[in-house]
């Protein structure tokens, strides 16, 4: 009995953090109605040349009037932010705690910490009119496909899905369009149009701002 006792009490617990984590997560984007995602690895340093596009990109978004977004850590996100916040702009950051401490970049104007991957990556799913995924590992994989099934099954509204560095992302798409689509016709021809690679930085900036 007092076992059970414990077990619900643990569960509680948990769906109440759960509730919290959207419920602040939430409120934090109402903030920022017009905003753009970075997503992208960790890892890059600033003399990476797609550490230095996403800094550019993220700076004439900024200027534009646009929130930048990350996941608030290194490489690709702290670029993103550093560029929206040494414009000028709005550079928020969705934190996530992990075992090895993530520290959050230094080029925040505002934060939250989450505890859960999965209640940060809902927030993140719902966080822009524009999602810019740049090269990355298992999350930023993990979190393209999110985004890209949401937009595939209309639980998101339509909006740019863009992967910048063609020589990153043409093997992913050479993939879904000769195994996924051709050969095992797993999705059909529209849904390749939900994403597209795009290189070019003022046809990146065309397609978020005339959406």
């Amino acid at each position: 009995m007092k076992l059970n006792n414990f077990v619900a009490g643990e569960t509680e617990a948990r769906i109440s953090r759960i509730q919290e984590e959207f419920t602040k997560g939430f409120a934090l984007l109402k903030k920022y109605p017009q905003s753009v995602s970075f997503f992208g690895s960790s890892l890059f340093k600033e003399d990476n040349e797609y550490y230095q596009k996403a800094q550019r990109l993220a700076g004439r978004f900024a200027k534009l009037g646009y929130t930048v977004i990350t996941g608030a850590g290194a490489g690709i996100m702290e670029a993103a932010n550093r560029g929206a916040f040494e414009a000028g702009g709005s550079s928020v950051g969705l934190n996530i705690k992990l075992l090895e401490k993530q520290l959050p970049n230094k080029y925040l104007t505002d934060s939250l910490d989450f505890h859960y991957f999965f209640s940060r990556k809902t927030v993140l799913s719902f966080a822009a009119e524009a999602y810019l995924f740049f090269p990355g590992g298992f999350g930023t994989l993990d979190e393209f496909f999110e985004i890209l099934e949401l937009l595939h099954t209309k639980k998101i509204s339509p909006v740019p899905l863009i992967m910048v560095g063609s020589e990153y992302w043409n093997e992913l798409n050479n993939f879904i369009r000769e195994e996924v689509f051709k050969k095992h016709q797993a999705i059909e021809k529209q849904d390749m149009t939900i994403y597209q690679i795009v290189d070019d930085e003022e046809a990146i900036i065309k397609l978020v701002t005339e959406h």
